[in-house]
């Protein structure tokens, strides 16, 4: 899924949390998906972007932790997703 839907680059498209915990995603939500607050949204949304590819900081250290959580990290691809996202690649209808 190539469509801009988390601030993160995480992709939401098919995640449980959708309808198991009626998540409507962070930019949806203002940055308060399911779980409550999210740092990275809220800091994305903070400094006036859509998402981390748009920051000049990126991969900064918050959105690494949040990438290589050893539990629900994704070894780095959402923030190359990020990248790409930034690039004008695959951001979809």
């Amino acid at each position: 899924m190539n469509t801009i839907d988390t601030r993160c680059g995480l992709v939401c498209a098919g995640c449980g949390f959708i309808e198991s915990h009626g998540c409507g995603g962070c930019i949806a939500t203002g940055g308060r998906p399911f779980h409550g607050e999210c740092p990275v949204a809220v800091c994305c949304q903070d400094r006036g972007h859509l998402h981390c590819g748009e920051c000049p900081d990126i991969p900064c250290a918050l959105l690494t932790e949040y990438s290589f959580h050893p539990e629900h990290g994704d070894n780095g691809a959402r923030i190359e997703r990020c990248k790409k996202w930034a690039n004008g690649v695959g951001k979809g209808p």
